[in-house]
């Protein structure tokens, strides 16, 4: 993925539910992809995917209170 793309991918992250952040992984996960850039930019469109996840996991848990 290009700087542009990575930046517009960030941004939607931000602004996903979490079901549209579910449904995105399963079609990345979905994707024939062969070529070896294809490979990378999957692998970093999942990592960013589970950090936004684990992100909202461990604010939600910072946030209750005790």
């Amino acid at each position: 993925m290009n700087k542009e793309t990575i930046k517009a991918f960030i941004a939607w992250l931000e602004t996903a539910s979490d079901a549209e952040i579910a449904a995105r992984r399963t079609l990345i996960l979905n994707q024939a992809v062969k070529t070896p850039e294809g490979k990378a930019d999957i692998k970093l469109a999942l990592r960013l995917l589970d950090e936004e996840m684990l992100a909202r996991l461990e604010l939600g848990r910072v946030s209750k209170p005790k």
